[in-house]
């Protein structure tokens, strides 16, 4: 997003605001390219083209003249300020829970292969074309595809306004939501039209989207087929907590934290065992002190993905977030996945009623 926004505000905008410079050999390619041939004074040129104009032709994904490097600037710049709010709105609510899954290098990986792909994709059907491809979209539907396979049970909040007679707001499935803008915004207007008319890439969010699902299915299957080896290991047999803080054994839990968030180092604190951790996270949210038990159970969770109790550690991050109505949104997802993980039904009907308890309150969307 800090990369869109930046390219946006300290290049692209700026060149909006710049005159064309005739003397720009690239004006001459740019015409050219678009088949104005001395129908169209200098005079006209300099009154409807800006710098931009130029920036957008020599660093947009032209099929016609593809090269390695527009196939990664293309990604970057957007065709004005809504186009780039449209896109960060999206990137921001759906891609913050792909990238916690995948990480944040093999999500910036995951990102530009699946904006790559959407590009590649679009291409396919307009291979002679000089019109430049720009915008996120493309690497922003990867992300959505990733979100469909990856996160089934999540909703998302919607407002409803036929003003003034309905505004309001409904929880929908987001893969409801996800299909339905894929199928009615995109797949039946690129059927219809294919690459001509709209000035909408839709085989382009079509491409991206088809390469999320790959990378989500194949991570899934990856996983199952290549199990993923211990990623504690260390020539120390493990500690638990009780050995590296004596407290435990004693009861004194608020030393235990002490002892536990004075640890410096990740290999340290794979030493600790899990059910340690959690009683200790479970005493934090019992005394009220919900940043350090979400700092916890967060650590647990990154650190140990493959750990059999990390619904519990789901559950806890929820109730650590619910007092804040700010973190709602993530406390609800946090929950759904308690759910995914879980086989305890016990643990299942709490993350339910808080889910319930979120749907039953006003925050922001889910």
């Amino acid at each position: 997003m800090a990369i869109n926004i930046g390219v946006f505000l300290f290049i692209s905008f700026p060149a909006t605001r710049t005159k064309v410079d005739l003397t720009d050999p690239l004006l001459l390619d740019y015409l050219r390219s678009l088949g104005l041939y001395g129908r169209i004074s200098a005079r006209e040129v300099l009154d409807h083209l800006s710098a931009h104009d130029l920036l957008v032709f020599q660093y947009g994904f032209r099929p016609a003249a593809a090269s390695l490097l527009t196939l990664l600037s293309s990604l970057f710049l957007h065709g004005g300020f809504m186009h780039l709010v449209g896109n960060m709105l999206f990137l921001y609510i759906f891609g913050k829970n792909v990238e916690y899954r995948l990480g944040h290098l093999r999500y910036l990986l995951a990102y530009l292969g699946c904006g790559v792909s959407a590009t590649l994709f679009f291409s396919m059907f307009s291979l002679n074309s000089q019109v430049p491809l720009i915008g996120a979209s493309g690497a922003i539907f990867g992300v959505l595809g990733c979100y469909f396979l990856w996160f089934p049970k999540n909703r998302v909040r919607c407002l409803i306004f036929l003003f003034p007679i309905v505004v309001t707001t409904i929880y929908l499935p987001a893969r409801l939501l996800l299909g339905f803008y894929l199928i009615i915004d995109n797949l039946l207007p690129f059927i219809v039209s294919g690459t001509q008319g709209s000035g909408i890439a839709h085989g382009a969010h079509i491409g991206g989207f088809l390469a999320g699902l790959g990378i989500a299915w194949g991570g899934n299957h990856y996983r199952r087929l290549f199990p993923l080896r211990r990623t504690q290991q260390v020539s120390a047999p493990l500690e638990s907590l009780r050995s590296i803080c004596p407290a435990v054994d004693r009861g004194d839990l608020d030393q235990a934290a002490h002892c536990y968030f004075s640890l410096t180092s990740r290999e340290q604190r794979g030493q600790v065992a899990t059910a340690d951790l959690l009683r200790v996270g479970d005493y934090l949210l019992a005394q009220g002190r919900d940043q350090e038990a979400l700092s916890l159970f967060r650590r647990l969770i990154a650190e140990r993905p493959r750990d059999r109790a990390l619904d519990h550690a789901y559950l806890g991050a929820g109730q650590a977030m619910l007092k804040n109505p700010r973190y709602l949104t993530s406390a609800y997802h946090y929950f759904l996945a308690a759910i995914d993980l879980s086989s305890d039904q016990e643990l299942i009907g709490r993350a339910r009623g808080y889910l319930r308890a979120i749907e039953d309150r006003p925050g922001p969307d889910l």
